[in-house]
């Protein structure tokens, strides 16, 4: 069958669909899409920075699971050994670092809960936004006092 006679045969109302209603110069297009951030492709809306900030916790939580796993193997190997490297984390650096482990386990099971809610709820996608600012909200809640408690016992002894 020839292509052209295909295109006859099809109704009207899917021909209208076809009408270009958009710029008709290419400068007059390049002005309706919204600019990048400086140094950035990301447009800046709410479900991308939390997709990143996601992956990003995503990465830094598997790397502490790494070197936890290495350093509890050592207690296999050598108990004095592990009781050596277990020292070294006895530290304020280690004790600052230990809140961002807590913020980025936190921030992550959190966002994965609403990704799943997103995912698997039929109104999810209406309200991620909301559910990110609930997200945020309870991510500052949580860990305000688990931050005085942990770096009073880091600093104060």
């Amino acid at each position: 069958m020839n292509a052209g006679r295909a295109s006859m045969r099809r109704p009207a109302r899917l021909a209208a669909h076809r009408v270009r209603t958009g710029p008709t110069s290419r400068s007059e297009g390049k002005a309706r899409v919204p600019k990048a951030p400086a140094g950035t492709l990301y447009r800046g809306r709410e479900g991308m920075w939390s997709w990143v900030a996601h992956r990003v916790t995503g990465v830094g939580i598997f790397f502490f699971l790494f070197a936890h796993v290495l350093d509890t193997a050592l207690v296999r190997v050598s108990p004095e050994a592990y009781n050596e490297v277990i020292g070294t984390y006895k530290n304020p650096i280690v004790g600052v670092m230990e809140v961002g482990l807590v913020g980025a386990v936190l921030f992550h099971a959190l966002n994965g809960l609403r990704i799943v809610l997103i995912d698997f709820w039929s109104e999810g996608p209406r309200h991620q936004r909301r559910m990110l600012v609930g997200v945020g909200a309870l991510w500052v809640a949580l860990m305000a006092p688990f931050v005085v408690r942990h770096l009073s016992h880091v600093f104060g002894g």
